[in-house]
């Protein structure tokens, strides 16, 4: 769940060189759930990828051609097809000829309150990434890691070459990803997240926040972090009786941005969903949960 931190002032539509293989264009859309902005990726020197390219915005798309210049561009990759990272794929495709490929095109009406992450519904994939499958250019090398969760259709990057990964929403380096039925899965997040536990990458570059250079650690204390707040539910309907969401999000985010609580409350929906399936808690007919 995204925590009370602002957005803060940084540069966009500038490239910054962040490794020897990658650098970033930031775009002008920050918020309470973007922090900054998104991070369109570029990776490669000779040739380039093109990873999570962004919201449809005219200004970034123009940053994002005036820093790839004159090199050809092999793939526009996109993790997931919230409208915060995929929409540029299409025109930025039809500028540099290059195929569309990554996560699987994914609609849902109900998406949460969410309006900044509704799902893009212009999303067409070229080539539709497998688990494993990768994407190479001169000096580089990208495979897909699915890591369902955020989304039904999220996909992490590897970076072969430097150990590193390209994480999306799933981790982000401000703050945890909210889960938000009935396509984000709180079950399906944290095997995911358990599957980068295991994993040995030396840096991640997320969507939103700055790259995160003990990954492992960072892992570890977001899977701490929605254990606690599983905690958090129980307890409070051990305490309470048959509860509404509402009611538990008042309590549980005490402190936070109030603008984020309706996101909030997704998640705790997703944590009692989670609760559910594994026979620890039950709705109610009216509504309200309790424990079994």
């Amino acid at each position: 769940m995204a925590t009370a931190h602002d957005p803060v002032d940084m540069p966009t539509g500038t490239l910054l060189q962040i490794s020897p293989r990658v650098g970033r264009v930031l775009a002008p859309n920050p918020s309470p759930f973007t922090y900054t902005g998104t991070q369109t990726y570029l990776v490669g020197s000779d040739d380039l990828a093109v990873i999570d390219p962004g919201p449809a915005d005219a200004d970034h798309l123009a940053a994002l051609l005036a820093a790839i210049g004159d090199r050809p561009v092999r793939a526009i990759l996109c993790t997931h097809t919230h409208r915060d990272h995929s929409p540029a794929a299409a025109p930025l495709s039809a500028q540099t000829g290059a195929p569309i490929i990554g996560c699987a095109p994914l609609t849902l009406e109900d998406d949460g309150p969410r309006a900044d992450a509704a799902f893009d519904p212009s999303y067409i994939p070229d080539r539709i990434l497998a688990d494993g499958e990768q994407v190479a250019g001169e000096g580089w090398t990208l495979e897909a890691i699915a890591t369902p969760g955020h989304t039904s259709n999220h996909l992490c990057f590897a970076l072969v070459e430097e150990n590193a990964l390209f994480t999306g929403d799933h981790v982000m380096g401000w703050s945890t990803s909210v889960i938000s039925p009935p396509d984000g899965d709180m079950a399906d997040y944290m095997r995911s997240m358990q599957r980068l536990l295991d994993r040995e990458d030396a840096v991640y570059y997320p969507a939103h926040g700055d790259p995160v250079a003990n990954p492992r650690r960072l892992v570890r204390g977001m899977m701490g972090h929605r254990k606690q707040r599983e905690g958090q539910i129980t307890r409070f309907l051990e305490r309470h009786g048959a509860s509404e969401i509402p009611a538990m999000v008042a309590q549980m985010y005490k402190g936070v941005d109030p603008r984020l609580h309706p996101a909030a409350g997704r998640s705790v929906l997703a944590h009692l969903i989670d609760l559910d399936g594994r026979g620890i808690a039950a709705e109610a007919e009216d509504g309200r949960w309790r424990l079994r």
